[in-house]
């Protein structure tokens, strides 16, 4: 008999007869001649209560069954009694499957964030982190839909990779040389000639640069996947082990390029108002009042652009005291952030046209020389979602750039090759997942969206 899965059974237009239903047990309620069961397989928010009456073969036997624990039931879908639930299964078999010793940790009780953190393998059978990694999970196929129903093209970019692209130095090192007794060259410097790729190599931080010749190629791609951080930060917004979305696109300016993102965040927003009711419910009522506002004002408001310039002056013109000092050429913190989207202007914000000095090499210069063509969208709430720009497409002034970064033109020739041979102008932007999801599900710690979270001196 095939297993029929609670999120179908607590939306059925009528009675069954007989169906078997396989999950895990979140609560057992005794009475006289028989008990109740929440069962909960992981496919819905709700669970769906079985009625084990004392004439089930086995009765007896069923005293082991307990919170945590794994049961098998065959029985009849009928109207529930009950308050707050449309259906209910009479048992007529009962299986244990798995038992859950008085030990397991998820009783019928608040747990702090803290303490399901150090569970990670078990917070997902909880109502809030049940809702998160299926709101995680669609919002994912969001992404893919959205880029695949554009044209765009799914690309895999490396993981492991020799270049830097963002130029932090916050990068993983790949190695299999042995650390206790590490080849060196004369000079005393690490010997990566017999490493395994007889080179320095790290975890990518980014899938931008190799994107970018996929772009010139096929027009238009985005990369979904894995990136990676060593950076030494232990907050609420950041983590060593993150994925990120990159879209690429050739013949593309800024102006397009920011057209792309918004367009791309009011879909997946809308998208999973549209398809999570039921999770988007449970972060509305007991995670973040504000939420379901804050997603609707982001799927409803045009995003108001504004220039880098003038919004440094909009923000000095406050005179607020800022915990962070406003001025030309620093990059715009959260607060700053949210005070334009929330206080401000009330809408979602696009900024453009930042300081070229504290942006990466590859970014477009201006015709100012002063800054360049990038942007980053900002929402209430997060603050930065996205971060773009229009690429250097001018060989000239690429390598300019890359010498003024320290940047080897021997070992980003490749990269300057897409400018040799019919370069066209292109733009992208990257999206941090987690940070989306962060948005979408009101969860206040990117620890608490990623499965098992990889942060300083946690792995």
């Amino acid at each position: 008999m095939k297993r029929t899965e609670i999120a179908e059974l607590i939306n059925s237009d009528c009675e069954r007869d007989r169906v078997l239903i396989q999950g895990w047990v979140r609560t057992r309620r005794d009475s006289k001649g028989f008990f109740f069961l929440e069962l909960n397989d992981g496919s819905s928010l709700k669970n769906l209560q079985v009625v084990v009456n004392s004439d089930v073969p086995g009765f007896e036997s069923l005293d082991a069954i307990s919170t945590g624990g794994s049961v098998s039931v065959v029985g009849k879908l009928v109207p529930s009694e009950g308050k707050g639930q449309t259906w209910e299964v009479q048992a007529a078999e009962v299986t244990l499957i798995g038992v859950a010793d008085e030990n397991f940790p998820l009783q019928k009780k608040r747990h702090s964030m803290e303490f399901l953190r150090e569970i990670a393998h078990l917070r997902p059978r909880t109502n809030l982190f049940g809702a998160v990694f299926r709101v995680r999970s669609r919002l994912s196929f969001a992404i893919h839909r959205f880029f695949q129903e554009h044209g765009f093209f799914y690309v895999n970019t490396p993981i492991i990779t020799s270049s830097d692209c963002e130029g932090a130095g916050d990068l993983f090192k790949v190695t299999t040389l042995d650390m206790d007794a590490p080849p060196r060259s004369e000079d005393g410097f690490l010997d990566f000639s017999s490493d395994f790729f007889s080179q320095q190599t790290y975890l990518t931080v980014s899938g931008q640069l190799e994107g970018e010749a996929f772009a010139t190629s096929l027009g238009k791609i985005y990369t979904f996947g894995p990136t990676f951080r060593a950076e030494d930060s232990n907050t609420s917004r950041h983590a060593s082990e993150f994925w990120m979305v990159e879209p690429e696109i050739a013949f593309c300016d800024l102006q397009q390029d920011m057209d792309w993102a918004e367009d791309f965040v009011k879909w997946v927003v809308k998208e999973i108002l549209d398809t999570c009711e039921d999770d988007l419910e449970l972060f509305f009522n007991f995670v973040d009042k504000g939420l379901k506002e804050r997603l609707q004002f982001v799927v409803e408001r045009p995003f108001h652009r504004v220039s880098y310039t003038e919004a440094v002056e909009l923000l000095l013109a406050t005179g607020k005291k800022w915990e962070y000092p406003v001025e030309w050429g620093a990059n715009l913190q959260s607060e700053h952030e949210r005070y334009l989207t929330e206080e401000h202007f009330k809408s979602p914000v696009t900024v453009y046209d930042y300081p070229k000095d504290i942006k990466p090499f590859y970014m477009r210069v201006n015709d100012d020389g002063k800054t360049v063509a990038a942007m980053d969208v900002l929402v209430p709430g997060i603050g930065e979602i996205v971060g773009g720009s229009q690429r250097e497409e001018r060989l000239d002034i690429l390598l300019e750039n890359m010498k003024k970064h320290g940047i080897s033109e021997i070992d980003y020739g490749w990269y300057a090759d897409l400018r040799r041979y019919g370069s066209v102008p292109h733009s992208g932007f990257g999206l941090g997942f987690e940070r989306l999801l962060m948005f979408v599900t009101g969860m206040a710690n990117i620890r608490d969206v990623i499965p098992f979270a990889r942060t300083p001196g946690n792995a």
